[in-house]
């Protein structure tokens, strides 16, 4: 008795362009993971970062910390005068800390430059003494001061001790290694009376207009 083998039916190929059910019930739910992971991402950039406030031209600027009435840590440092300058040198004033690229940030001298052109109006906003800090060396600070005939005292903190204690090398272009832009007002009591730290992403501003700056100095005394 011969038996005849049956044929088994060819397999069915999805269409071109359609795909299977199960297939695409995976892609939705890979899709709805990935959006939900970067919803995480976003959350935790967004909540860790330090307050933002908006200046008079509607440019914001961070705000890092020591912030406003914290206690502004204590220093001594060697100055482009040749003298060692203490914070604590200006006790009973208010003395407007900047901070600063240095050497390779022409517009960073060039606030100095115009901070004392506008002295009288410095005055006025209440500063009585500005003192500039960054990281290059004293020697070469107090060159660049002579050559652009400047009468701010620049402080040197080339291992960058002062910088990290006020967290301004958190706001510049150089990643960690140099400050940013950063002034912080420090009163006669020596508590924090204003901070603006307009270094940091995504503008990296390395220079601000004196009549602003005063401005947001003014509005943020206030508040």
């Amino acid at each position: 008795m011969s038996t005849t083998a049956k044929k088994k039916p060819p397999l069915r190929r999805p269409t071109p362009g359609q795909q299977p059910e199960k297939r695409r019930r995976v892609t939705w739910v890979l899709s709805g993971l990935a959006a939900v992971v970067a919803l995480a991402v976003l959350y935790a950039v967004f909540s860790t970062s330090p307050a933002k406030n908006t200046s008079g031209d509607g440019t914001s600027y961070d705000v890092g910390s020591p912030g406003v009435g914290e206690t502004a840590p204590a220093f001594t440092l060697t100055a482009s005068t040749g003298k060692q300058i203490s914070l604590s040198d200006y006790r009973g004033e208010n003395v407007l800390l900047y901070f600063q690229e240095g050497l390779t940030c022409q517009p960073c001298w060039d606030q100095i430059t115009d901070l004392e052109k506008s002295a009288a109006k410095v005055k006025a906003a209440g500063i009585d003494q500005i003192v500039s800090v960054t990281t290059d060396p004293a020697d070469l600070i107090t060159r660049k001061t002579k050559d652009m005939g400047l009468s701010t005292p620049v402080l040197s903190d080339p291992d960058l001790k002062v910088s990290q204690q006020y967290e301004a090398n958190q706001y510049g272009m150089m990643g960690t290694s140099r400050d940013g832009h950063s002034f912080v007002l420090v009163g006669p009591d020596g508590t924090i009376r204003w901070r603006a730290d307009y270094g940091g992403a995504p503008d990296y501003t390395m220079y601000v207009a004196v009549d602003k700056l005063l401005s947001d100095l003014k509005a943020g005394v206030k508040s």
